[in-house]
């Protein structure tokens, strides 16, 4: 039995007393009541007595003290970090939006990491005069804006799953859908072009206000992009970001 443990037992002591007619273990004829117990009303107590004991012991099981541990990766190892803005399949403000949210995530519990925005992937690619993002354009990369590593994503976005609702005598009429978004990130050693890192997530969300374009095609109506896909997004990149984030663990 643990310390925490131990210092409960007074508490389990206090109980009995309360629910047991003074109740002390140490004392046989005390016993001896207890098995007497004849009343539906003495039993009802005796099964509370228990059952409050059980609940005390149970949640003294789990309350063990929070530790913190560190971040697995250490983002001050890595710098200067870059980070090029995601790729999206869906033209629109998903690949800036997921971009954003996930430097602001990774560097939450490690502030003061220096990263630098190096913009799109077709940005980088004409600074550095190349096609694709191979292993010696990162390495062009990385003597160009000076940084060690390099984060990159694709964000996947499925078409929309239309739902069509029509109500009684055609009354109302409502159009819902449903999305799958899928987000893959490494983290690049711009010296090697090798992988140190990569992390890969997916969600699906229900959405509203769908507006029709044609027969086939369907668009969600979004002013706000924070607002529209904010809570998709951070579901993702919450997970993704895991490995740089501070840990609590229970002892």
């Amino acid at each position: 039995m643990t310390e925490h443990n131990l210092c409960i037992i007074p508490l389990i002591y206090a109980l009995l007393q309360k629910f047991l007619w003074n109740f002390k273990p140490c004392s046989g004829t005390d016993f001896a009541h207890l098995l007497s117990i004849k009343t539906g009303a003495e039993i009802m107590i005796v099964i509370r007595a228990i059952q409050t004991i059980i609940i005390i012991l149970v949640i003294s099981a789990g309350c063990g003290k929070r530790v913190m541990l560190p971040p697995l990766i250490d983002l001050r190892e890595h710098e200067i970090i870059g980070i090029i803005q995601f790729n999206c399949s869906n033209e629109g403000i998903l690949a800036p939006l997921a971009t954003r949210r996930f430097k602001q995530a990774i560097r939450a519990d490690q502030s003061m990491v220096r990263i630098i925005d190096l913009g799109t992937e077709k940005e980088v690619l004409k600074a550095i005069g190349s096609k694709e993002l191979d292993q010696k354009a990162f390495q062009d990369i990385g003597e160009k804006y000076g940084v060690k590593t390099i984060f990159v994503g694709n964000l996947n976005v499925s078409d929309i799953r239309p739902d069509l609702d029509i109500g009684l005598a055609l009354k109302h009429m409502s159009i819902t859908g449903e999305i799958d978004v899928e987000l893959d990130v490494q983290m690049i050693e711009t010296i090697t072009g090798a992988s140190l890192w990569n992390g890969s997530a997916s969600a699906t969300k229900n959405i509203g206000g769908l507006g029709i374009i044609d027969r086939k095609n369907f668009v969600f109506n979004a002013e706000d992009p924070d607002r529209a896909y904010g809570e998709l997004v951070d579901v993702l990149v919450d997970y993704l970001s895991r490995d740089f984030r501070v840990r609590w663990v229970r002892q």
